[in-house]
């Protein structure tokens, strides 16, 4: 269910405008969007300085992800030279 829109008149200033229009489109949204999600998130109560701490884990959080993966694909590699070396084993065996 779509919700219903209010127009409002806001005034900022030429450097917000400017800031606004240049996440836009980055984000590849509308001035509209940005400023309603500004409000969202002003309306949750996080403050920007917890946002900034919580982007720095979550950056932290993928780095570490990457790391353990990476990690995990060694181990595999050897696992799987280990049990090609026991097939080879006992093939020579048999």
């Amino acid at each position: 269910m779509a919700t219903a829109m209010q127009n409002m008149m806001i005034y900022v200033t030429d450097t917000q405008k400017r800031e606004l229009q240049k996440r836009a489109r980055q984000r590849g949204t509308s001035v509209a969007t940005e400023v309603r999600s500004a409000i969202d998130l002003h309306l949750t109560g996080v403050s920007a300085e917890e946002l900034a701490l919580l982007d720095a884990a979550t950056r932290r959080a993928e780095s570490d992800i990457r790391d353990m993966v990476a990690r995990l694909g060694r181990a595999n590699r050897k696992v799987d030279a280990a049990l090609a070396a026991r097939r080879r084993g006992r093939k020579g065996r048999a």
